[in-house]
């Protein structure tokens, strides 16, 4: 078959474009890290500002350094709160590893809150990487992860798990009531009626009252809604992982609108703050047009 000279060259660029977008996605933009800061006004119930240092999605695998170097750093920052949406475990026994690496946050006696994702119960397995795009919503679990062991490690370090119900912490900002719970990604979790995870509507001391779910279904954010929540926060998505410029993100691996897949959006009249997430699945490590982040939220 004769090529014609021009389409030989254009097909020439199209390989050698595409190689480079590979190399960048695969070799730079996901160790490419940056703290974002957004404020968001009308939220705190009193007077003042807090700050939450909200952070997702760490996939953290033994001896990745460049992620560890990073998330130390965070605990330079000014905040009162540290929020994680779950998938902090990237492998099978790497639960210290992300026991110590999310430790320096809570430095200066600032509390940690947590919600877990389907990663932190099972290690991730070998996957297509079109198979992320085409059926995202499957659905195949690796080895159980010891849960309970990083559970046990992050409460060390003053992280309290929040599964499933509510609790109240003091910051330098005020008293923060939560509403957390379980990811509804994983087949076996039912969402537990808003009734029962319902914000004290009596207390008069609260600075904010906050719902944190890892994977941002609609039907999770609405419990979260009815259960009084004034602020949602999640992870999950990645923020697409790879989102073209002019279109956004491809898919965003629930039912959640694909351009609320990232940053500040609002549900139900809430502000909704989706992480874009700081890692990856090992087996798919690759970003593109979409850093990996952590932000400060500062709270009015």
């Amino acid at each position: 078959m004769v090529v014609a000279e021009p389409v030989r060259k254009a097909l020439g660029a199209t390989v050698i474009a595409g190689a480079a977008c590979v190399a960048y996605g695969g070799l730079i933009e996901r160790r490419w890290y940056r703290l974002g800061r957004l404020e968001i006004p009308g939220v705190l119930r009193r007077p003042g500002a807090l700050t939450i240092l909200h952070l997702s999605d760490v996939h953290l695998v033994p001896r990745q350094q460049h992620r560890v170097r990073f998330l130390a750093s965070l605990a330079d920052e000014d905040y009162d709160l540290v929020a994680v949406t779950g998938d902090l475990v990237g492998a099978l026994d790497a639960e210290q590893a992300a026991v110590a690496a999310l430790a320096p946050l809570t430095s200066r006696d600032r509390p940690g809150l947590v919600v877990l994702g389907s990663n932190d119960w099972y290690a991730p397995v070998i996957k297509s990487p079109l198979a992320y795009l085409t059926d995202p919503e499957r659905r195949t679990l690796g080895a159980p992860l010891d849960t309970d062991r990083l559970t046990a490690g992050l409460a060390d370090h003053g992280y309290t798990t929040v599964r499933d119900t509510t609790l109240r912490v003091s910051t330098a900002a005020g008293t923060v009531a939560i509403a957390g719970l379980d990811d509804p990604h994983l087949d076996p979790t039912v969402l537990p009626d808003a009734q029962d995870l319902r914000l004290d509507q009596s207390a008069d001391d609260e600075v904010l009252r906050l719902g944190l779910v890892h994977s941002p279904y609609l039907a999770a954010l609405d419990v979260l809604v009815d259960a009084g929540s004034d602020l949602l926060l999640a992870g999950h998505t990645h923020g697409g992982q790879i989102r073209l410029p002019g279109i956004g993100a491809l898919v965003d691996n629930c039912d959640l609108p694909l351009d609320q897949a990232r940053g500040l959006s609002r549900h139900r009249g809430r502000p909704l703050h989706v992480s874009v997430g700081l890692g990856h699945s090992r087996y798919a490590p690759f970003r593109f047009a979409c850093r990996p982040e952590a932000t400060l939220l500062t709270l009015r």
